[in-house]
């Protein structure tokens, strides 16, 4: 808290636009020259300051993050500008004209809520969170509409709020946590709150969440930003019992027909890999449906075709070679080909791809990807290029 004080002062922000660019390997000699000037404390706080906004860049953009004030745990654990803009974009199109945001962290949330015209009151219970999120919404231009509290989310009134979105703390003293009814609050508690939303709610939980803990009240769904699985929300006052993936940027979305599993063939012309959001939200039968083929194997998210489609929701890749899995074979074929770049995928081998990098040693102007898995049971590799 007193280093937020000190970085609120007119010195502490001149000081951080001093050390913005600041490179890391240079921080020693430049924290030397300015103690010669101001506080020690301030320039620690500063050049901390500035380290934890270069890492800000890649969740919030340059802009923003060179303006907004983070700490360790809120850089880690916020979510990315995208997906906190496609998931206010959609409440605000609900017709929510309010949210009560709980566990708000830095403000993330509440920033992109309030960019979509909403109304937010943004809580959270430890003071130096809830004091970061209220200098964010004001570094912003959105202290308007932004209103911060810093209290217990499970004794907040939010009766008078069109919605309710819950981010519940996911980590623990010893890491992740993977049981929802340890999250901090817990996700029954979420759920509770989140049916007395007038509207809406949204709760953001962990991607890997068993499909058997998703209420049937709700609407399940995963999301992925550039091709990386970033969360999976329950959305009450939408469409409940709806299964849905949509990646960003765009966004695109794919909704469960419930088709059963698709069948088990031979290898194709094409593999389709699918998104991680795809896979997580058990999708991956209408990827199959959508190109028209199968699976190389009934346990294992790879799809084969024998006909280009091109679809959003998964990579094609053309396959030239289908092995059984043997090094030997595979490194002669590498250098017969002249294969010195190697991408190396794997679902369901128990090989790591830098140790088989180690092993073919791969030579050669040409470029391959290789995958690492199981047809019909048996261990097997298929090589090709991306379609």
């Amino acid at each position: 808290m007193n280093d937020l004080a000190l970085l609120l002062s007119p010195e502490g922000r001149a000081l951080l636009d001093e050390v913005r660019d600041t490179d890391p390997a240079r921080e020693l000699a430049v924290a030397t020259r300015l103690r010669r000037e101001h506080p020690a404390e301030l320039v620690s706080a500063a050049l901390g300051q500035a380290r934890l906004r270069q890492r800000a860049v890649v969740k919030f953009g340059a802009e923003d993050a060179g303006r907004m004030f983070f700490t360790p745990n809120g850089v880690e654990q916020s979510t990315r500008a995208s997906v906190a803009a496609y998931r206010a974009r959609r409440l605000a199109e609900s017709g929510v004209a309010s949210v009560a945001d709980l566990c708000c962290g830095i403000g993330g949330d509440a920033i992109a809520l309030a960019r979509a015209g909403v109304r937010v009151l943004a809580v959270d219970r430890d003071p130096v969170t809830a004091a970061t999120a209220r200098a964010n919404a004001e570094a912003l231009g959105l202290a308007g509409l932004i209103e911060v509290r810093e209290a217990d989310v499970m004794e907040v009134d939010t009766a008078g709020y069109d919605a309710v979105f819950v981010d519940p703390a996911r980590r623990g003293g010893r890491g992740r946590i993977f049981d929802p009814e340890a999250y901090s609050p817990p996700l029954s508690w979420a759920v509770s709150a989140a049916r007395r939303a007038p509207l809406a709610a949204a709760l953001k939980i962990a991607p890997g969440i068993p499909h058997e803990a998703v209420p049937e009240d709700a609407e399940a769904e995963w999301i992925s930003d550039g091709g990386d699985v970033k969360e999976a929300v329950l959305w009450f006052g939408t469409e409940p019992g709806a299964v849905r993936a949509t990646l960003l940027p765009g966004p695109r979305t794919l909704l469960s027909r419930g088709l059963p599993d698709p069948e088990v063939r031979p290898p194709g012309r094409y593999l389709y890999e699918p998104d991680g959001a795809v896979i997580r939200a058990h999708l991956v039968a209408e990827v199959a449906d959508e190109v028209g083929g199968g699976l190389l194997d009934a346990t294992i998210a790879y799809v084969t075709a024998d006909a280009l489609r091109p679809t959003p929701y998964a990579t094609a890749y053309e396959i030239t070679d289908h092995l059984p899995f043997n090094v030997k074979k595979l490194k002669a074929l590498l250098r017969e080909r002249q294969v010195g770049t190697l991408t190396v995928k794997k679902r369901g081998s128990a090989v790591e791809p830098e140790e088989l990098r180690r092993k073919v040693k791969p030579q050669g102007p040409h470029s391959a990807t290789v995958f690492l898995t199981r047809v019909a049971g048996a261990p097997a590799m298929l090589i090709g290029h991306p379609a």
